[in-house]
């Protein structure tokens, strides 16, 4: 009797074992998951309540360009690489209407939009033959925006129309020949967004100014080519978007 209860013992062992680590009887193991796997909800893009299509912004920007230099698209117009005795320092006062044309897209080393600015500027010119200059301006700026950042690098592109106190015609050497002149201006920066409505920026800016030759040749077309630290103040206009996307 002894040896039956034994043995009774040792079958029922492996069957009390198994019913602590397998299913209950019933219970389809192929549609029962083993872990269960939980999903850090993905944080939300900030950038995407700063940057998006149709956004207007107010923008105003103060620049100081003493350097001279030669103008930078010598190489392609086989003219000659100099800087003009006569040096110059401009002064820009350029106040902006900037519209967001499209929203965040292009992969991601290219990711960002782009934005259109229509321009009032009037420059002061503390170092030079002239002493002013006013003119429209049109500009194209592509602003690379990596996820969730706050500081947003840039690179635009300017040109424009304007008018200048000309001395060329007074027989001033090096000076401009003519009041009506031409605006080519290429910078770089960074955009700090403090909240979707308000941002400052910083950067480096190069402005030529000249008149294309329609002053020669009664009187020599010299040009302006300086660069020169500039910085911006940016606020919506209008309403917040309603949500982010």
């Amino acid at each position: 009797m002894f040896r039956k209860l034994l043995v009774t013992l040792l079958l029922a062992l492996p069957l009390s074992l198994a019913s602590w680590t397998c299913p209950a009887l019933g219970q389809d193991t192929d549609t029962q998951p083993l872990t269960a796997t939980v999903q850090k909800p993905k944080r939300p893009d900030r950038t995407r309540a700063v940057f998006y299509r149709n956004k207007l912004e107010f923008s105003y920007e103060l620049g100081y360009l003493p350097i001279n230099i030669p103008l930078i698209w010598d190489v392609f117009l086989n003219s000659r690489y100099s800087r003009w005795p006569l040096r110059y320092t401009l002064v820009p006062n350029i106040a902006s209407l900037r519209w967001q044309v499209d929203g965040i897209h292009g992969p991601w080393f290219l990711r960002g939009s782009t934005d259109f600015a229509f321009s009032g500027s009037f420059t002061a010119i503390p170092r030079g033959a002239e002493t002013r200059y006013a003119a429209f301006d049109f500009g194209i700026r592509r602003n690379f925006i990596p996820r969730n950042w706050w500081a947003i690098p840039y690179f635009e592109i300017r040109g424009g129309v304007g008018d200048i106190n000309a001395k060329g015609p007074l027989g001033v050497t090096y000076a401009q020949g003519q009041d009506l002149t031409f605006t080519n201006m290429v910078g770089s920066g960074v955009r700090f967004d403090f909240n979707p409505k308000y941002s400052f920026e910083a950067g480096a800016t190069y402005m030529h100014v000249s008149n294309a030759d329609l002053s020669e040749p009664k009187v020599t077309n010299f040009g302006i080519n300086v660069w020169g630290p500039i910085f911006g103040f940016n606020v919506r206009l209008g309403k917040a978007k309603p949500a982010l996307n």
